[in-house]
């Protein structure tokens, strides 16, 4: 199954879902309901994230082919955009809101302040470890960079600034965490894998799913 067809089934069940839900008793729309968690549960499982609803199957559908580098160049656009407080787009933002909008640009939801983002995705253990699209806390969490490799880093840092591409200047002793949010492995690799794991997840799903 393709990652197309994927999606189109996880359509299909949800909207088969909701006429079921509109037409059952308040039980039976229960286990309706705990159905799809079930199968967003197992996606989600599959895919090694975390996943609460079958709402969220898009917002992961749209991290499967996704690299780190698409994230650093992604960013990249952003360079000469103004330090705003609060701005999350190219009018102005600060280094949360550069974050977030540089992660929907390639198709992945992540929260809006430094505190949600510094919990995503694993721990890198040092700044030498570092890959294109990693997230670089500092400041006790109070600033947030993108790596986007050879030891550089794009960030909007503070008012009268712009979003920047400068050298890593941080050691690890200054640095509170470095995240991974995007595995390692190549686009082809994750588009494949991630297309198995769907088609693996909507199987269980179906033949224990919502009657």
């Amino acid at each position: 199954m393709t990652m197309s067809d994927a999606l189109s089934r996880i359509d299909q069940i949800q909207s088969t879902l909701q006429r079921i839900a509109g037409t059952q008793s308040p039980a039976k729309t229960a286990a309706s309901a705990a159905s799809a968690d079930a199968f967003a549960a197992t996606l989600a499982s599959s895919l090694g994230t975390t996943g609460t609803s079958a709402s969220g199957v898009a917002a992961l559908a749209g991290t499967s082919t996704a690299t780190g580098t698409d994230v650093a160049t992604a960013a990249q656009k952003y360079l000469g955009v103004p330090y705003v407080f609060g701005g999350e787009d190219a009018s102005g933002m600060d280094c949360s809101g550069l974050v977030q909008k540089v992660y929907a640009d390639v198709g992945i939801e992540v929260p809006r302040l430094v505190s949600g983002q510094m919990k995503l995705g694993t721990e890198v253990g040092s700044l030498a470890e570092a890959q294109p699209g990693d997230l670089i806390v500092t400041g006790g969490g109070a600033h947030i960079l993108i790596y986007a490799g050879n030891n550089k880093v794009i960030h909007a840092p503070y008012a009268g600034r712009t979003v920047c591409l400068v050298e890593a200047y941080m050691t690890d002793a200054d640095i509170d965490t470095i995240r991974r949010v995007i595995p390692t492995q190549t686009a082809a690799t994750a588009g494949n894998t991630t297309a198995d794991m769907f088609s693996a997840a909507l199987a269980s799903f179906e033949s224990g799913g919502a009657r």
